[in-house]
């Protein structure tokens, strides 16, 4: 029990501000206009703290990747995996979502145009307006959040290259990337009082046919990311290593899943992903690499949550989600989630800000995403830390490394 409430709590805390929060908006209407204010500033701190712990988590992450003799060949294959499976990931459950439709609640004061910029934009206008801005102090803005992104990046490779001169720049960012992960916890231990204040006005404003919105997406997350477990690891570890992949991925994946389910923490689950593969007879100079990389920069659980939560927002905005541009726009934003949920407590609501930074939507939606974001939370960490193992096996494939047989059965 102790532990359930240690690894729990903080779900467990905010299911029951939710339900206070829904009790109030439904029986005591008159106070909702009393607590919104409180729920307007947890989202503005969210906001403002995302752009920061953006920039050190992503440049650090960077900077302290050290050189080898098969880093670069390592990376590249790393990389073409991570994206090609991600993307793999949001194709499926956009496909599962076309054909498993939700039922989403309609609301007019809701329905509101994306925030696109001018109706007279070239797709040249916006890819420059996404990918760079004009000035310094607009990359602070989380409408540049693309372009801020990439920025951290460069900063992270620069860093890199400085060598010796750039190692306390490098302990800077180690030591900012820390100070904001504490910030987003500090900021998070409010989120049952913030959410059940913003979730009392959409109980308010949308009624309680709002519940039953809920039940139908959490449904098929579930459902769909078990699938996912289990048949597309198996494919993946089939591709790597036949049958024999399949049954060492599975034999050796027992306790990492357990540790991702019992700690709703990717970075907790690190170490024994370490020893799972090494297990499974990933060669440690490929295990060493990816799996730690994988822990910030590969995420398959939060890749369909990501696509089921702009799919529900969409849905309760009223705007078209199969829209090819925006079908698009969603596999770009869910790589980008991968890159920068990682082990950060609570990392999944980073991307839920790009999200809503990208398309533009409106409060009416933010607290729905949030609150999705947070109920798929264990089963989204099984996938996110058990698919670094699997990676790793592909990568040990595809760079034409062996597996080590005699590390099979252990």
């Amino acid at each position: 029990m102790n532990s359930i409430l240690k690894n729990y709590g903080s779900i467990i805390l905010l299911l029951l501000g939710i339900t206070i929060g829904s009790l109030i908006g439904r029986f005591t209407p008159q106070y909702v206009d009393i607590l919104k204010p409180v729920g307007d500033i947890f989202l503005n701190l969210l906001f403002v703290s995302v752009i920061p712990l953006l920039f050190f988590a992503i440049s650090s992450s960077i900077a302290n990747i050290e050189d080898s003799n098969k880093l670069g060949r390592t990376i590249i294959i790393m990389t073409i995996v991570f994206i090609s499976t991600i993307i793999i990931a949001a194709v499926l459950t956009i496909a599962g979502l076309w054909a498993f439709p939700v039922t989403a609640i309609r609301d007019a004061s809701a329905a509101l145009d994306p925030l696109t910029g001018n109706a007279n934009e070239t797709w040249g206008d916006r890819i420059v307006r996404f990918l760079s801005v004009d000035e310094f102090g607009n990359l602070l803005s989380r409408k540049s959040i693309l372009a801020f992104v990439i920025f951290a990046l460069l900063v992270g490779v620069a860093t890199r290259k400085s060598g010796e001169a750039g190692k306390h720049f490098t302990a800077f960012l180690n030591a900012g990337n820390k100070v904001m992960e504490n910030l987003l916890t500090l900021i998070m231990k409010a989120g049952p009082i913030g959410l059940g204040a913003y979730f009392a006005y959409q109980v308010k404003t949308l009624g309680p046919e709002l519940f039953g919105f809920y039940a139908k997406p959490l449904g098929f997350y579930y459902a769909f990311g078990m699938v996912f477990f289990i048949v597309i690891f198996s494919v993946y570890a089939f591709l790597a290593r036949g049958g024999k992949g399949v049954g060492s991925y599975w034999r050796h994946n027992i306790s990492p899943s357990l540790t991702a389910l019992s700690t709703c923490s990717s970075l907790a689950t690190l170490p024994a992903n370490l020893l799972a593969s090494n297990k499974m007879g990933i060669p440690k100079e490929i295990s060493s690499i990816v799996v730690p990389l994988g822990n910030t920069l590969y995420k398959n659980g939060s890749a369909i949550s990501s696509i089921l939560k702009i799919y529900v927002a969409f849905s309760i905005l009223g705007w078209n989600f199969f829209e090819p541009s925006t079908l698009i726009t969603a596999v770009g934003i869910t790589l980008l989630v991968s890159m920068v949920a990682g082990g950060i407590p609570n990392g999944g609501f980073i991307g839920e800000m790009l999200m809503i930074s990208i398309y533009g939507i409106p409060n009416e939606a933010v607290p729905s995403i949030l609150i999705i974001g947070a109920l798929v939370d264990p089963l989204a960490t099984v996938l996110n830390a058990t698919g670094d193992t699997v990676a790793a096996m592909l990568v040990t494939r595809f760079s034409g490394e062996k597996f080590k047989a005699d590390s099979i059965e252990a």
